[in-house]
């Protein structure tokens, strides 16, 4: 019993999702949230499955949100892969807006090592507090990399880069 609780969706966040729906005065039962909870989470392995076979078949170790938008189209859960695609696509720019803006603290205060650079010796020595501020940033989760992803072409199941 406690191995099947372990694999399911935690009970807490399937009642807060569906009483958003639900008008405030709505009670839920404990036997209704159970049930969603078991569908929702059979729902979820059903699309990873998918999503993690196509991985394997293209020898890849990680699934991606191009694959769980893939998995949903193939599956027959169009609405769905359409919404997740636009919502994959928006995150993706939230988190490249995000990159810039970090990156321009970096230049900041790049600039601001650069104009003390009377405190250091050479300009190895500011590399190295630079490449120490660029490794902080990794250590506080911050990317340095920019995001690159690819639009599922609908229809044909196969991805094209962006123009």
């Amino acid at each position: 019993m406690a191995d099947e609780q372990e694999r399911l969706l935690p009970i807490a966040n399937v009642g807060r999702i569906m009483k958003q729906i639900l008008p405030p005065s709505a009670k839920i039962s404990k036997e209704a949230k159970q049930t969603i909870q078991e569908c929702a989470t059979e729902f979820i392995n059903f699309v990873t499955g998918e999503a993690l076979d196509r991985c394997h078949k293209e020898n890849r170790k990680t699934v991606n949100g191009d694959d769980i938008c893939w998995a949903l189209s193939n599956l027959g859960f169009d609405n769905y892969a359409e919404a997740m695609a636009r919502y994959l696509h928006k995150h993706r720019e939230y988190e490249r807006e995000r990159y810039r803006n970090n990156n321009n603290n970096i230049d900041n205060n790049n600039q601001t090592l650069a104009t003390t650079s009377g405190d250091y010796k050479d300009s190895e020595e500011l590399h190295f507090r630079i490449e120490e501020q660029q490794v902080r940033q990794v250590e506080n989760g911050q990317s340095l990399a920019p995001l690159e992803f690819q639009f599922i072409d609908k229809g044909k199941g196969s991805t094209s880069e962006p123009a």
